[in-house]
């Protein structure tokens, strides 16, 4: 029975990474491409949607009073985040790229992410409605900080790389191309809530019935939940190593780090310590 259950978890955990990678990243790529975004705030959308799997899994964990499994999902997914992003950039061969100072800052951002979560688990500092306006403020500092620096030190690559991409479309056939992009990410998103349900029922069971620790849960499903950004961080280097323009594969790569790792704590713990307030 133990074992039918750990295999369900993992099932669950697979099947939301896979849709999240093959439907929603996928959709969302062709999207960016199709309305010439630039490559940071492709990394933004990618860095949100790469995280939604936390979103559900540490969600449904706290609806059900697995605040452990919450804070260890957090930790680990942004520990594995940071080194899965240091490995696609040695693979990728853009070591180099990492002089530029919007990156430098960025990676030091992304760092606190990492820090913060680890002080508060040494602290034994639990979820409360306290650090719900700590952790939106330092969200939206570090949202200004990060578009400031990327707007002074990459703005020349990125509209260069932008000029350089302008193309002319057919715009009815283009506009139904887009409405059916959108109409994909939400059927996505709608499957994934009802998964996420799921994962949050065999969570419940394998912590309360079968008394595995928290902990242990949290940091398998950080493993697990991090698979989509490993993905992105190798697919947005190699869509412009294509293009010839691989500083902005690593901005782009660099920026759904910071923004999967500032989600998974500011936002996806506020979640959690409202959810505790509310329910606990």
């Amino acid at each position: 029975m133990l074992l039918i259950s750990f295999f369900t978890l993992v099932f669950y955990s697979l099947l939301i990474v896979f849709i999240s990678k093959y439907i929603m990243m996928r959709t969302i790529r062709k999207l960016a491409i199709r309305l010439q975004i630039k490559s940071k705030t492709i990394g933004d959308i990618m860095g949100v949607s790469t995280s939604i799997p936390e979103l559900l899994t540490i969600t449904t964990s706290s609806l059900r009073g697995l605040i452990g499994a919450s804070i260890y999902n957090v930790l680990s997914s942004n520990i594995i985040n940071l080194v899965q992003y240091v490995f696609t950039i040695f693979f990728s061969h853009n070591i180099k790229r990492l002089k530029n100072k919007a990156i430098l800052f960025d990676l030091f951002l992304a760092l606190i992410t990492i820090l913060l979560p680890m002080l508060m688990l040494k602290q034994r500092k639990a979820l409360s409605l306290t650090i719900v306006p700590l952790f939106l403020g330092m969200f939206i500092f570090f949202i200004i900080a990060n578009n400031q620096i990327t707007h002074y030190y990459v703005k020349n690559d990125d509209k260069k790389n932008n000029n350089n991409k302008k193309k002319k479309y057919n715009s009815t056939k283009e506009l139904s191309q887009i409405v059916k992009q959108i109409i994909i990410l939400l059927s996505a998103s709608i499957i994934l809530f009802f998964l996420g349900e799921l994962l949050g029922n065999t969570l419940e069971k394998l912590c309360n019935h079968f008394k595995i620790k928290q902990e242990y849960i949290g940091i398998l499903l950080g493993f697990i939940t991090s698979i989509p950004e490993l993905i992105s961080f190798f697919e947005a280097q190699r869509f412009h190593k294509k293009e010839e323009s691989d500083i902005l594969g690593v901005v782009e790569a660099t920026n759904s780090l910071l923004i999967s790792n500032m989600i998974n704590l500011f936002i996806i713990q506020t979640i959690s310590a409202l959810i505790i307030t509310a329910y606990g």
